[in-house]
């Protein structure tokens, strides 16, 4: 999960919220390594008997909830937990289409921003390093510069077409 899983609108809390509005830990579990079950349900339970005390408690005990199931889900990823970041945090066009095509169970829209993006990429890229490609062979910088964009260019391209190989 990218990044925007540790934040108030990411899936985690949204599953946290449905949970404790439904009183059914069963919507966050999920969410959470098997290792981690326990101190979640146990997290759970305390948090419903705390929210029938007032309005006030509810809103604390629902935030320390959130950031319990927060944070075991980042540890059960191998992640440390530096709380939780706020709405709107991270959330790349990419995160937003991704969530809005299985929500549709079409991914028509997202496929076609990648692809747009990817080319968009690899084409500012490619015209960077072609850019370098004819200095003046006394100029040793330009050289440098022209051998860096190169470099990069193509371990770009492999890192990607690595990513994807990799599934």
């Amino acid at each position: 999960m990218p990044p925007h899983s540790e934040s108030m609108d990411g899936p985690v809390v949204n599953a946290a919220e449905i949970a404790l509005d439904m009183e059914n830990v069963n919507y966050i579990l999920p969410f959470v390594a098997v290792e981690h079950e326990g101190e979640l349900k146990e997290a759970f339970e305390r948090t419903i008997l705390v929210r029938e005390l007032s309005a006030d408690a509810a809103e604390l005990a629902d935030y320390w909830f959130f950031e319990t199931a927060v944070r075991l889900h980042l540890s059960g990823r191998g992640k440390s937990y530096d709380g939780i970041k706020p709405t709107g945090y991270n959330r790349r066009p990419a995160l937003t289409l991704a969530e809005e095509a299985l929500k549709k169970e079409n991914p028509s829209d997202l496929v076609e921003f990648m692809v747009s993006f990817m080319k968009e990429d690899i084409q500012s890229r490619f015209e960077d390093a072609l850019s370098k490609k004819d200095y003046q062979i006394s100029d040793i910088e330009s050289g440098r510069d022209y051998i860096s964009s190169k470099q990069d260019f193509v371990r770009y391209l492999d890192k990607l077409y690595e990513f994807m190989e990799q599934g």
